[in-house]
């Protein structure tokens, strides 16, 4: 059976109709989707929508944390409102209906029952241009209430059922946006409290090993030293002197933590940037030099950007690994290269110095590599592995990979 012709131009424009809701759907989803900034999202939300429905003017309000409403996003307001924030502040009819819980779908309010337009109307005030009417939808994500999403036109133009559906839907994908953003920052705050706590952890536990094993081995040699001071003076003086000695690398070793842990090692950098720096100045901070460290990472662009303790653990990784390397190994060259793939980071570290055996690190632990096992402690807080190559007079290879 054939469509008759008068009905054949109705039939195409409301597929053209849906067709157009369909694609300004889709791209207000990538909008939010993709926009890391949900205040940005918002802005360019507005933007389409009043552009679709042929008005001028929309905002948005949400709730922050105490439940207040506060703007959050808004499309060409007029200078009555663009030019006087308080009168953008504080509550309305709108505001007052979606905090009360009775508003719980898109409904056209005209400037009779609009207070904030109202004011406009009553001063007619020339600066308003002339806005009659706004819908206004509430945004949920589930139960949660999120805001208001209001859009404003400068006539009496009712926005029909059909509108003010697709701006409910608009209204629920912003709902649902805006909880995803919230979680996410959640969830980063808790892991950057997580992160703190483990490396205040680690650190105390790297601070007390240090110490006490310090302490111990110092006690040993002082207790020597008094047993022989009157029989035997010369062997007496050898123990205080190597007493000395252990005291003041556990004094350096103890200051170099504490200074970890006050420390903000990236400075707002990188973590490229930031090893291209400690590259550099490596020399300087461990009072050797002569000592070139190369460092290379890839990729050279878009390198992808890190969970901050990944980051701050990788540094400090590098900077305890180049530490060695210039005091213990003596190293005349290193190379340093920092790699990602898709869920990988790598981090190697290869130097030509004395090398050491790695199995006989924790009988020499006084000497110097305190430092390897809090590397290890580093990469075990994060899940990755580590893998330490090393034989007398070969060298070092530390090879670091983390998942992200």
């Amino acid at each position: 059976m054939q469509t008759p012709p008068d009905e054949q131009p109705q039939e195409a424009t409301s597929l053209l109709g849906r067709n157009r809701d369909l694609a300004v759907l889709y791209a207000i989803a990538g909008y939010l989707n993709h926009q890391i900034d949900v205040h940005e999202a918002l802005q360019e939300v507005l933007a389409k929508v009043t552009e679709m429905l042929g008005l001028r003017t929309g905002w948005v309000w949400l709730l922050n944390e105490q439940g207040l409403p506060y703007p959050a996003a808004s499309q060409a307001l007029p200078p009555y409102l663009a030019d006087h924030p308080e009168r953008m502040s504080g509550s309305c009819v709108c505001l007052d209906t979606f905090l009360s819980g009775d508003m719980e779908a898109a409904a056209n309010i005209d400037v009779l029952r609009c207070s904030r337009l109202k004011n406009a109307e009553r001063d007619s005030d020339p600066s308003a241009l002339g806005l009659r009417f706004h819908a206004s939808i509430p945004i949920y994500a589930g139960d949660t209430p999120i805001g208001v999403f209001n859009v404003a036109s400068e006539d009496w133009r009712e926005l029909q059922e059909e509108e003010l559906q697709l701006l409910h839907i608009i209204s629920d994908q912003i709902g649902l946006a805006v909880q995803r953003a919230r979680l996410s920052a959640d969830h980063t705050r808790a892991a950057a409290r997580l992160a703190t706590i483990e490396e205040r952890n680690r650190l105390a536990r790297e601070i007390h090993d240090t110490l006490a094993q310090g302490l111990a081995a110092i006690t040993l040699q002082l207790e020597a030293a008094d047993a022989l001071a009157a029989s035997r003076p010369q062997r007496a003086h050898r123990a205080v002197q190597r007493a000395l000695g252990l005291a003041r690398n556990n004094l350096e070793e103890a200051r170099r933590s504490v200074m970890d842990l006050r420390a903000a090692p990236l400075q707002g950098y990188t973590l490229p940037e930031a090893l291209a720096i400690l590259a550099d100045s490596t020399d300087a901070n461990t009072g050797q030099s002569g000592t070139p460290v190369h460092f290379t990472f890839s990729p050279a662009t878009a390198f992808p950007t890190l969970p901050g303790r990944v980051e701050t653990s990788l540094y400090r990784i590098a900077q305890e690994a180049l530490t060695n390397a210039h005091r213990h190994a003596n190293a005349q060259h290193i190379e340093m290269t920092l790699t990602a793939t898709e869920q990988l980071i790598t981090l190697v570290i290869q130097d030509d110095g004395n090398g050491f055996d790695p199995d006989m690190v924790a009988q020499v632990s006084g000497q110097g590599h305190f430092g390897l096992t809090g590397m290890t402690e580093r990469v075990r807080l994060l899940k990755g592995t580590i893998c330490i190559q090393s034989e007398p007079g070969t060298g070092t290879r530390i090879d670091v990979r983390v998942p992200y």
